[in-house]
């Protein structure tokens, strides 16, 4: 069964209700700590904070609500809402819907990490302790502010408010001054996903930070940092593997994700937004053979989207809601697979409240939603597809 634009209209219009409800706020997958009774008993050190997290995380029902986990705000999440909503607008030309989105944009700047920091950042509402760092709640880091970004050159677009342009011109010089540089050669540049110590070279920060900076070049007809962009962006496609897929680490051997869905989503779509940005193809085979990974390997016949290019349960809404936003743009050479994709998810992951569903198990389904990355994520996916669709 097809998916057309009226039932995607009707969808956007529960899910953005449900999320109003919300007043925007929600759990999110990794915030274990932010439970009162799990921080006092495990957030002592690495390896308790590391059993709390994951095991939240990896419950078969949502936890949070018992253990008192407050619903909070996400920078990255509200960013997502306010896209979708300026792709809505696109369709509708509805004033509400820009409206809205910009209200978002300024709760995304009351929302900026505190501290002394050498321009605007974000990060998450909640500690995170993962196997290379821990975060203090706030703690800013790469892609968090990278996603705010876009919003804020989204809104420039339509707008021309140049207050979203600094925002962002500010935020160039958190990511260039405040992340660790981990490698930095001539042609080449990796930074950290925080400004912090670490090793870990995580592969889709480099280009997003590249991307970020492209387009604000691109819009505000400056050309400052683009070499630097050049060779953030040339980082990560000197890390593509001879059969054109992506590890999520660089070496693969720090993280035990290996070529997952969502993060080569992420790549593919920065990558895109970079040469259209510059006008420079020189990466377009990269691009292409990237893309065919995607689709080969991390997408089941039915639609569903697989973990990892060998595993494929569980079906993450987020990876659904990726591979929508990605091959939307490619129904030419992959005619009819973000369709495909988002009737599994409308048919498997949906509830008609308004609710995306986190998690497709093998045996189970996880049922409950975390608004940032299962409303969020469908906001920008179905947003994006319902615009493309209008203007092609």
């Amino acid at each position: 069964m097809s998916v057309d634009n009226s039932e995607i209209e009707r969808v956007l219009n529960q899910l953005y209700h449900y999320s109003r409800q919300q007043q925007w706020r929600g759990h999110n997958k990794h915030d274990g700590l932010n439970s009162p009774l799990l921080r006092a008993t495990l957030g002592w050190s690495k390896w308790p904070r590391l059993i709390a997290i994951q095991g939240v995380m990896r419950a078969p029902v949502n936890l949070r609500p018992l253990l008192l986990n407050p619903k909070v705000y996400n920078p990255k999440g509200l960013a997502l809402f306010a896209m979708g909503l300026f792709d809505r607008y696109r369709v509708s030309n509805d004033p509400q819907q820009r409206a809205e989105a910009e209200q978002l944009l300024a709760l995304i700047e009351q929302n900026r990490s505190p501290g002394e920091w050498s321009g605007a950042c974000w990060g998450y509402h909640y500690p995170w302790q993962d196997p290379g760092f821990y975060a203090p709640t706030n703690t800013p880091n790469a892609v968090v502010s990278c996603f705010v970004c876009e919003a804020l050159l989204d809104g420039y677009r339509l707008t021309q408010n140049n207050h979203y342009l600094e925002t962002v011109a500010s935020t160039i010089q958190f990511l260039l001054n405040d992340l660790t540089p981990l490698k930095d050669q001539d042609d080449e540049l990796c930074l950290g996903y925080m400004p912090m110590p670490m090793s870990m070279r995580v592969m889709d920060v480099s280009i997003l930070i590249g991307t970020v900076i492209a387009q604000y070049n691109a819009l505000s007809g400056v050309s400052e940092h683009q070499q630097t962009a050049e060779r953030l962006v040339r980082y990560v496609i000197n890390q593509q593997t001879d059969y054109h897929a992506w590890w999520y680490t660089d070496p693969p051997t720090d993280s035990r994700i290996s070529h997952d869905n969502y993060h080569t989503g992420f790549i593919l779509d920065a990558l895109q937004r970079y040469m259209d940005a510059t006008g420079d193809y020189q990466w377009q085979q990269n691009y292409d053979d990237g893309l065919k990974f995607y689709a080969d390997k991390l997408f089941n016949d039915d639609g569903s989207p697989r973990w990892m290019h060998d595993v494929d349960f569980p079906h993450d809404i987020h990876g659904a809601a990726q591979g929508i936003l990605t091959f939307s743009r490619h129904g030419e050479a992959y005619p009819g697979l973000a369709e495909k994709i988002t009737r599994w998810t409308l048919d498997n992951m949906y509830h008609p409240e308004g609710r995306f569903y986190y998690q497709q198990t093998k045996h189970y389904t996880k049922r409950f939603t975390l608004l940032r990355w299962c409303n969020g994520w469908m906001a920008r996916a179905l947003g994006s597809q319902q615009q493309l669709a209008n203007n092609p």
